[in-house]
C-alpha cells in the first residue's frame, strides 16, 4: 500500500509530498494556472507515474529473462477532456538494446500489464473524509 501526505501552506499552490518511506517532493501548478512551477504538476504526477512504472516493469522483466534491454524510455502525453469526462494517455516506449521481434512484442504486453497502467485501465474507488467533520 502507498502512503502519500501532502500539505499546502501559505505559499500558493505548492505542496510538500511525503512518503511514509521517507521521500519528498514538490508540487505546483505552472504560472499560466496561478502557480510559481516550482515542481511537477499534478496531472504530470499521474503521468510520471506510469512512465516509471512502465520503465521499472520492463527493466525487471527484460533483466529477469537475461535479455540485453540496456536503456527503457517512456514519453506520456496526458489529457482530459471535460466536455467528455474522459482522459486520453499516449504512451511511447522507446526500447535500447539487442532485442528481437518476439522479445520487443512481450515487452509490450509486459508494458500493458504494468502496475500503475492495470490501476489507470481498471475501477478506481476513491472515499473521502475531512477529519473534523461531524457527520
Amino acid at each position: 500500500m502507498a502512503k502519500i501526505s501532502a500539505i499546502t501552506k501559505q505559499e500558493k499552490y505548492k505542496v510538500e509530498i511525503h512518503s511514509l518511506t521517507g521521500n519528498s517532493l514538490i508540487a505546483d501548478e505552472p504560472v499560466e494556472m496561478g502557480g510559481m512551477n516550482m515542481g511537477f504538476s499534478p496531472k504530470e504526477l499521474l503521468a510520471s507515474s506510469l512512465a516509471a512504472c512502465t520503465s521499472i516493469t520492463l527493466k525487471m522483466y527484460a533483466a529477469h529473462k537475461a535479455w540485453d534491454l540496456k536503456e527503457v524510455k517512456v514519453d506520456i502525453a496526458l489529457d482530459f477532456y471535460a466536455g467528455e469526462n474522459k482522459t486520453v494517455i499516449n504512451r511511447k516506449i522507446d526500447l535500447t538494446g539487442d532485442l528481437d521481434e518476439a522479445q520487443k512484442r512481450r515487452l509490450l504486453a509486459v508494458a500493458n500489464a504494468c502496475p500503475v497502467h492495470k490501476m489507470l485501465t481498471n475501477p478506481v474507488e476513491i472515499s473521502t473524509i475531512i477529519t473534523d467533520l461531524k457527520l
